[in-house]
């Protein structure tokens, strides 16, 4: 896997001399008439002058606008991340209705629950990278240098990308090349030794031959005592028009991610704040993890006519995750302060390739327009993981006092644990038509079915397992249009996932199948610049892995869990100068059948209540242009440790999260077009809070007030 990354020098090298190409600029198109004129937008580098609101999301899949798609659909503009400040995903995630933070394993990596459901440890949330898979395997927290816009499309995906939650997945489209020159150099310093470079580069090297160049270096000492991250990204990218019809893309991105693995504090008697929130409860000796990915992406399009287009796509992505780590155990020793930890070594590689093709055509048949799209799609993904684990004893408990940790104890040396190799197939074939009924309505039908072929091997007894699972995902959706400003939408459509691992006989489990209802309104302004989703959902996720309680250690398939509730997005310009991004959201997420779990109770990090409202106002000073703004979010309390029935008829208390609201304030001058200075403070009051936890041993602690310094320049 290292070998890889060192042969890729070469390629490095070429694409960076590529970034220094300068070519010809060209004329934006005109504003339409109505529409607020907003400043012009910049092409690279931080923005101002831009929107919020988006009239379109290429995860869907189709032409229509959003407006008219029977279906809810965010989408985090490129202004929205500047504003926000966001260097990662995770910055972003509360400002979008229906989201919230689960388990980051450490925080190593980006894990989300929409509308209250979660993948599980080893697949994770629903991801996708310009339409292509882009979570399977180990992935570090995802870098906004090289990315365009979040899309978070609601509700069951499968019948387009199979594998997913039904609550809803993610689409992260990365910046394209332009075809005209531009360049950013952006510096930022801020609070607890936090460090970052940005270069943007993109402009045509020939009139057919285009290229984008994303570079980011990051390191900050971090809040936490002895945790500390160091990060890099390359994120190189062309568009080669190979004729007047047909166009090759190509996105590529290395990743480096270096940090400790942090499971955060423990909760004394079940009650957070008994020891502060920058305490580490690791060992600082153990170094850090290095997770390392790439990837790679080509996107072929043909224009077989003014109708009919063919897309042809292929992905490869692998990674590594390699390092020692001392984790807490699940509960404090009885004098509750006394903390056993175990120490592990983990060294884990995936390799994933994908192979997409489709055809989309838009015709008329039966009197109606229909966009139709026809698409296969297969992959390979191999996971290979080596796990050495040493579990505290009697004899040797590498323990610590929570509340007079002493560091530098002698590291008992792990002992072979787990060694397992996975491969996973897939075949898919997947069709979609969306149809104008007349002026008024739009139907959107589509169905996927998947063949997947699973084995996993026991590389320490030579047991092998497989599985081969198969499904078909249905869905189904309609919108009426009463006039040219509003749309009522309803959908429903199904989800499937398969079930990693096996019983205590060794059968393979069956995949978790999925159910999701949907019913909402969407509103635009007359200008287009200000839009509104409301959207009500019910939610059923049924062959949720449980433990197994006659067997510790196993699993057995006995879970169903509900989620419910509404949410609603606020989006766009309340007039030429300013602009709000709103979020609410009420979602009752709950275990409704359980072999272990409390029957009735709530899904672990998921608060009823959340909200956002984002407001920024830009105006014209006497030498330049300012923006200044701010951001409140509120998280409801939540479900801290999952708690089983037999802790519920006990009468044993659960263990939640308390809620908190978080202000923040974001301001820029532009000094002249070509130079401007930012601000960015985060927790402005400087409130102590909990993002998430696993169990009340790994307890995430939110940061403390952050400021931060840029300054952008454009050439």
């Amino acid at each position: 896997m290292k070998q890889q990354y060192k042969q890729m020098s070469p390629v490095l090298a070429v694409l960076a001399a590529l970034a220094s190409t300068q070519a010809l600029a060209q004329k934006s198109p005109a504003g339409d008439a109505g529409v607020i004129t907003l400043p012009a937008v910049e092409v690279v580098g931080r923005q101002q002058g831009g929107t919020y609101h988006a009239d379109e999301a290429s995860g869907t899949k189709t032409d229509l606008p959003l407006l008219e798609v029977p279906q809810a659909v965010r989408v985090l503009s490129r202004q929205t991340l500047d504003d926000l400040g966001a260097t990662r995903l995770d910055d972003a995630l509360d400002y979008v209705g229906g989201v919230s933070r689960q388990n980051s394993f450490g925080g190593l990596w980006d894990n989300i629950a929409i509308r209250g459901l979660a993948g599980d440890m080893n697949n994770g949330m629903s991801l996708l990278r310009n339409g292509l898979s882009g979570n399977r395997g180990f992935n570090a927290q995802r870098d906004m240098a090289n990315v365009e816009r979040i899309e978070f499309l609601k509700g069951p995906a499968a019948s387009l990308y199979g594998t997913s939650e039904p609550g809803g997945t993610l689409n992260i489209v990365t910046k394209r090349p332009l075809w005209q020159s531009a360049h950013a150099i952006e510096g930022y310093v801020g609070s607890f030794g936090f460090r970052r470079g940005t270069i943007d580069s993109t402009g045509p090297i020939t009139e057919n031959f285009a290229y984008r160049l994303n570079v980011a270096v990051e390191s900050r000492d971090g809040f936490r005592d002895f945790v500390d991250t160091d990060r890099s990204l390359f994120a190189p990218a062309f568009t080669w028009k190979i004729s007047r019809d047909t166009r090759l893309d190509y996105s590529g991105e290395w990743l480096s991610h270096k940090t400790p693995l942090d499971r955060g504090v423990v909760a004394v008697n079940n009650r957070l704040g008994a020891i502060p929130r920058e305490r580490f409860l690791g060992e600082p000796a153990d170094g850090k993890v290095t997770l390392e990915n790439q990837t790679h992406q080509f996107m072929l399009e043909h224009d077989f006519s003014t109708r009919w287009t063919g897309k042809l796509a292929l992905s490869y992505k692998a990674g590594e995750m390699q390092g020692f780590s001392t984790e807490a155990q699940p509960t404090l020793q009885p004098d509750n302060q006394t903390l056993r930890r175990q120490r592990r070594y983990r060294d884990y590689t995936s390799e994933d390739l994908t192979l997409q093709g489709e055809v989309v055509g838009r015709l008329i048949a039966g009197g109606f327009e229909h966009e139709l799209t026809l698409g296969a799609e297969t992959y390979r993904f191999r996971l290979d993981q080596l796990m050495l684990r040493v579990n505290p004893t009697a004899g040797s408990p590498y323990a610590i006092d929570v509340f007079n940790p002493v560091y530098g104890q002698p590291q008992p040396a792990p002992a072979p644990n787990t060694q397992t190799r996975e491969d996973q197939r897939n075949l898919a074939f997947y069709a979609q038509d969306v149809i104008k009924l007349g002026s008024s309505w739009r139907l959107l039908a589509g169905v996927r079915h998947d063949r997947h072929e699973q084995e996993l091997l026991n590389l320490r007894t030579g047991l092998l397992t497989t599985q081969s699972p198969s499904a078909t995902s249905p869905r189904v959706g309609l919108s009426f249009l009463p006039n040219s400003q509003w749309t009522v939408f309803g959908n429903a459509g199904k989800s499937f996932r398969p079930n990693n691992g096996t019983n205590v006989a060794g059968a393979a489990f069956d995949p978790e199948s999925g159910s999701a209802l949907e019913a909402g309104a969407k509103w635009e302004n007359a200008a287009r610049s200000l839009g509104a989703t409301f959207a009500v959902f019910d939610i059923r996720k049924k062959n949720v892995l449980t433990a197994d309680p006659a067997n510790p250690g196993f699993s057995v398939l006995a879970g169903e869990v509900r989620s419910k509730g509404l949410d609603l997005d606020l989006t766009g310009q309340l007039s030429r100068s300013w602009r709000i991004n709103a979020s609410l959201t009420y979602n009752d997420a709950t275990v409704e059948k359980d072999n272990t779990l409390e029957v009735g109770g709530r899904l672990l990090n998921v608060p009823q209540v959340n909200g956002s409202v984002l407001l920024v106002y830009e105006g014209a000073a006497a030498n330049g242009r300012y923006g200044l703004g701010g951001g409140i979010t509120h998280t409801g309390k939540r479900l801290g440790e999952a708690r089983t029935q037999v802790q519920a008829n006990t009468g044993v208390a659960a263990f939640e999260l308390p809620s908190y609201t978080l202000a923040k304030l974001v301001a820029y001058y532009r000094v002249s077009p070509k130079l401007r200075f930012s601000l960015d403070i985060d927790n402005l009051f400087d409130e102590t809070y909990y993002t998430q936890s696993f169990q009340h041993t790994w307890v995430a602690p939110g940061s403390p007030r952050t400021v931060t310094l840029g300054v952008q320049a454009k050439f």
